[in-house]
């Protein structure tokens, strides 16, 4: 079914988003982007921080979220500010409610500290072995131990051939994983390389999650309409569909920093309908799925997912 926003009365440009229409598909209430960034130069870059975006707000996400329908958030920690979260928390503030926050640590914050951000909405951590400046792999499982009574997860972005090597450090930890942007496996590598073995072990067996989000970062031709993508996001959504969401990666600091094209969201949105192949599991990626995984309470008037497997 076409998207019933009226155009005309969105604004013709959204900050950090090529294209100005909706989504094709019908976008329901309580949808959620499960992977976002913001950017203020109000605070220091981290030593050695490799993504320097320009300020991305909360206000810029709104235009986004009124052109898009997606109406909670789930807002990232980026690795331009190491440790530093404030940012994140800031959003948290200003998105009220209907977000969530991933943070940076690392290790040392004092119990109060993380009850502190457990209590504005923060409900992992993540660690970057990809693009970080912080953190390294020997941290898992110290910092896994740290979260796990809050009921938090980690969220782990690394290279595959780092991501396959850990096979047992990630079975022993206490937390739930998270693998973002597609577990950072490109296309070719589905189905043959050890990662993505371990990813889908992972999910089937309930330990761990994996987010569509960043398609143009593991895509050869770096864009999400990439035809190779299909194949690697159906093999999450088969092996465990209950243990998948969706993240825009706004406000993709990958494009201002000259890697590819600026995504269109809206787009991003369509492929994941496309990949879903039923609105039933379109919903359940956007909706339950997310409400799972952070928290939310699942809107009262969404029923077809319940059904869905």
């Amino acid at each position: 079914m076409e998207a019933a926003a009226a155009a005309g009365s969105t604004p013709a440009i959204f900050p950090f988003s090529s294209g100005s229409q909706p989504p094709r598909v019908s976008v329901p209430a309580g949808v959620c982007d499960c992977h976002l960034h913001v950017y203020n130069s109000r605070y220091p870059t981290a030593r050695g921080a490799r993504l320097l975006p320009p300020d991305a707000s909360i206000a810029d996400y709104r235009l986004l979220q009124l052109r898009t329908g997606l109406s909670r958030a789930v807002v990232v920690t980026p690795s331009t500010y190491g440790t530093d979260n404030r940012t994140m928390l800031q959003a948290l503030s200003d998105l009220g409610g209907d977000a969530r926050g991933i943070a940076v640590i690392d290790g040392t914050e004092r119990d109060s500290e993380l009850a502190n951000f457990d209590a504005q909405g923060v409900r992992g951590v993540r660690l970057n072995l990809s693009l970080g400046v912080t953190g390294s792999a020997e941290m898992l499982e110290p910092i896994a131990h740290r979260i796990a009574p809050l009921g938090w997860h980690l969220q782990l972005l690394a290279p595959p051939d780092v991501l396959a090597s850990l096979r047992d450090t990630l079975r022993r930890l206490p937390a739930p994983l998270v693998f973002d942007h597609f577990g950072r496996i490109a296309p070719a590598q589905a189905n043959g390389h050890p990662a993505h073995a371990l990813v889908l072990e992972l999910l089937q067996e309930g330990r761990a999650w994996v987010k569509l989000s960043g398609g143009y970062i593991v895509s050869p031709i770096r864009s999400t309409d990439d035809p190779a993508l299909n194949a690697l996001a159906r093999s999450y959504l088969d092996a465990a569909p209950r243990r998948v969401v969706w993240g825009s990666d706004w406000p993709h600091a990958t494009a201002s920093a000259g890697v590819q094209p600026m995504p269109d969201d809206a787009r991003q949105i369509d492929r994941l309908a496309e990949w879903c192949s039923d609105i039933g599991l379109f919903h359940r990626v956007l909706i339950d799925n997310p409400a799972d995984l952070y928290g939310f309470v699942a809107p009262s008037s969404i029923h077809s997912t319940k059904q869905d497997s």
